[in-house]
């Protein structure tokens, strides 16, 4: 797995890598819009994580996620974590670790 210096960088390099799919995160499953979809805990896997920090503040941090699901689509999920992290269930929680 690569290490990133920035978000951006990580996203441009995941997206030739075939990660073109903009996810986000629901309490209990992971959604495209742009393709009316839902994907469920046990519909998907994490294929890679990235944190990256803030520099001016420990509440910039975040999370990318490449992610591909079981019918083949993949895509990314950026989430923050610390103060605006997200309520999701014990489900989400588990397979985001």
């Amino acid at each position: 797995m690569e290490n990133y210096d920035t978000l951006s960088e990580a996203i441009s390099n995941l997206q030739t890598r075939g990660y073109t799919v903009d996810f986000n995160l629901k309490e209990k499953h992971l959604e495209c819009n742009a393709l009316k979809l839902k994907i469920h805990p046990e519909d998907f896997d994490v294929d890679e994580m990235h944190r990256f920090e803030g520099m001016s503040s420990t509440d910039d941090n975040s999370v990318l996620y490449a992610i591909s699901s079981k019918n083949g689509i993949k895509g990314l999920l950026v989430d923050a974590y610390g103060v605006y992290a997200e309520n999701i269930s014990e489900s989400m929680r588990k397979k985001l670790r």
